[in-house]
């Protein structure tokens, strides 16, 4: 049994239906409830009674350290079975790392926290990171974002690393580490026993000086599949030295972020051999690059080799306009596997979204979702975009915000959306400005199909 609840407030009488439900759920979902510590107290004893509780979701209440405290009673309870523990944004401060220490250290059960945005600092993680080294721990994932952490926790880090084979998922991200402590890990990452799966370091500082080290990890550890170095200026020189480690035979990467990352055109050509030959890549994300129609047709021409098996392709925001509409036409005419493209917020105009199509319509592609908000499209491609949602049964997302479609543009849409033959099942219509005839249509139209959800 599962409860999910979110964005409710909790009133006395509310609360106490929801624990006699709590006391036989497997689940227990209270996100953004305004929970306080009071409310722990109750929880600390479901979690100690309900032996079938795997997963418990608090983020952003304010439980404080003191809400924490009477968590961890239940928690410390050798009937205690808890599996996953979120705690994101929940008003914690290095006080509460001592007390989450002694569940880390006495609970096996235990093998996920989420404790980012909370202000643990550096000292209380160097607290969680001893919990972690008693043998008695599990845990396999680890979410450390926006944790006011330092350069100063890698060493703390790395000693538990090492002695923390069950580790499979680490997340930085958004602590000002900066390249030495980078540096300083990845060496740790190479030589420590885990066999490490998810690593995402996201704006903690990093230029291309750590990427020889990010790269020595990539070549070294064939289990980690998702690696995200986002919003970290490492450039194109950054990049090249990253593909030498994802080009390595024994790099298995499957999911690999670049967002915002000073990449240009320069780093299309490493980026298509990637594309092209690393079979086990199935996403990537370059959102954010300058990379300009040049560098489009090269990661086009990849996404033509036999051998590419990318399902993900995020290209939002990198200086696209309609000169390289042909080439993604082209590419999605001949690529079997793509399924996710994200061109938002490029200037493809009528002319590129239309020559798009032409290739969204070949019986080769697959795409299921298609982004293509902010990309100067009116209603007069809206005919041709109708025909793609009606003949092509794959598509079940469709996003077109912030496009001046109009009335005459939204009706089209509507009318494919009426089609049997449509799959549609989101249709994303943020900002764009239409009568209150079409609303009512657009109303009729999400009652008389409830599988439809019109966003707007």
């Amino acid at each position: 049994m599962e409860l999910d609840i979110q964005c409710e407030e909790m009133s006395p009488s509310r609360w106490a239906e929801l624990l006699s439900t709590m006391k036989s759920c497997k689940t227990i979902r209270l996100d953004d409830c305004n929970l306080s510590s009071n409310n722990c107290e109750d929880l600390s004893s479901i979690i100690s009674t309900n032996p079938s509780l795997a997963e418990l979701k608090l983020n952003n209440n304010e439980l404080g350290d003191e809400g924490i405290e009477y968590l961890c009673k239940g928690l410390l309870m050798p009937s205690c079975s808890l599996q996953k523990l979120w705690l994101q944004n929940c008003n914690l401060t290095s006080a509460s790392c001592e007390t989450l220490r002694s569940v880390l250290s006495a609970q096996p059960s235990l093998t996920e926290l989420h404790v980012g945005d909370n202000k643990l600092g550096t000292a209380g993680v160097k607290v969680l990171c001893q919990g972690m080294m008693n043998p008695n721990c599990k845990l396999q994932k680890l979410q450390l974002e926006y944790c006011e952490l330092t350069a100063d926790i890698v060493e703390a880090l790395n000693a538990a690393l090492q002695s923390k084979p069950t580790l499979k998922d680490l997340t930085l991200s958004n602590n000002t580490l900066g390249d030495t402590a980078v540096k300083q890990l990845c060496q740790g990452l190479v030589e420590a026993s885990c066999n490490l799966e998810l690593l995402h370091l996201e704006n903690c500082g990093i230029t291309s000086n750590s990427c020889r080290e990010i790269s020595a990890v990539l070549s070294s550890k064939s289990s980690l599949i998702d690696l995200s170095v986002g919003d970290n200026k490492i450039g194109d020189s950054g990049l090249a030295l990253l593909c030498q480690g994802l080009m390595h035979p024994n790099c298995r990467i499957q999911k690999l972020w670049l967002w915002d990352c000073d990449l240009t055109s320069a780093s299309c050509k490493d980026l298509s051999r990637l594309i092209s030959t690393k079979e086990s890549l199935t996403e990537i994300s370059l959102i954010d690059n300058n990379l300009r129609d040049s560098g489009m047709e090269m990661l086009c021409q990849a996404l033509k080799d036999p051998r590419s098996k990318l399902q993900e392709l995020w290209v939002r925001e990198c200086g696209l306009t309609t000169a390289c509409c042909k080439a993604v036409g082209s590419a999605l005419s001949v690529n079997k596997h793509l399924k996710v493209l994200h061109m938002g917020e490029n200037k493809l105009g009528d002319a590129g979204v239309e020559l798009m199509c032409e290739g969204l319509l070949h019986p080769n592609c697959n795409i299921q979702s298609l982004w293509l908000g902010n990309c100067d499209v009116t209603s007069a491609c809206c005919a041709t975009l109708a025909t793609v949602m009606a003949t092509k049964q794959c598509l079940t997302e469709l996003d077109l915000s912030y496009n001046p479609l109009e009335d005459e543009g939204i009706r089209k849409i509507c009318e494919a959306l009426r089609n049997p033959s449509c799959n549609v099942q989101q249709l994303i219509l943020y900002d764009i400005l239409w009568s209150a005839e079409v609303d009512d249509e657009l109303r009729a139209l999400e009652e008389s199909k409830p599988e439809v959800k019109i966003i707007s």
